[in-house]
């Protein structure tokens, strides 16, 4: 098998191997945790947002983040409005 390496020079990412070396993750959950820690950080993470950079449905985005979420990578909070009424998870 051939490993490419590149100049890391721009349009890179530096994340740490913890949650790649995590065998109780899927190779689902590792990409996408991997594939957010590329993002900016104004990007929107929701499963739509997610699902939009992607060729998984919102389900399969769904079902990733909880798995994340359970392993403690992730922590999520509903966003609620100023009218009271509940929108997406962020």
């Amino acid at each position: 098998m051939t490993v490419f390496r590149i100049e890391k020079t721009k349009d890179f990412t530096i994340m740490s191997n913890h949650h790649l070396r995590n065998k109780t993750l899927s190779l689902k959950a590792k990409g996408l945790l991997s594939l957010m820690l590329s993002l900016p950080e104004d990007w929107d993470y929701t499963t739509k947002g997610l699902a939009q950079i992607g060729k998984e449905g919102v389900d399969s985005i769904s079902t990733a983040l909880k798995k994340l979420e359970k392993h403690g990578y992730l922590t999520r909070h509903r966003i609620r409005y100023k009218n009271g009424q509940l929108g997406d998870v962020g």
